[in-house]
């Protein structure tokens, strides 16, 4: 699966409370977004969190149940939360990259700043090219 790693600046709130500062993760990388009135995305990533303190794998099944929602919703956020690299399946279920969310975010900044690099590595040949 590609990855697509969106990062976006956002002003951090002045609260400090816990969810508060959830939220602004998550709207730093774009996880909350499209027509989610229901703000569905943001209880599924929290609920998963909840969950990953007790499991390192967790079922959607499980999300379902905790959170009273549909397992296709579930899943349809959680495929979201697989294409930004913040979570994977391994054996049907969902494990949380690196196994904590600083270990996550890690790996991610790693793999961008790798994914840069290449970008740069072709940019110097195109600037080279048009003598730029």
């Amino acid at each position: 699966m590609r990855r697509k790693i969106t990062i976006k600046e956002v002003n951090r709130p002045k609260s400090r409370k816990i969810k508060d500062e959830i939220r602004w993760v998550c709207d730093s990388l774009d996880l909350m977004k499209g027509r989610d009135i229901d703000d569905t995305s943001f209880k599924i990533i929290c609920g998963l969190f909840r969950l990953f303190s007790e499991n390192k794998l967790v079922s959607t099944e499980e999300v379902s149940n905790l959170l009273h929602l549909e397992p296709y919703k579930v899943n349809h956020h959680i495929r979201r939360f697989m294409e930004s690299g913040l979570v994977f399946r391994e054996k049907r279920k969902i494990a949380l990259r690196g196994g904590s969310l600083s270990a996550a975010l890690e790996e991610l900044k790693r793999d961008s700043e790798a994914m840069f690099d290449r970008l740069l590595e072709v940019s110097k040949k195109i600037d080279k090219a048009f003598r730029l």
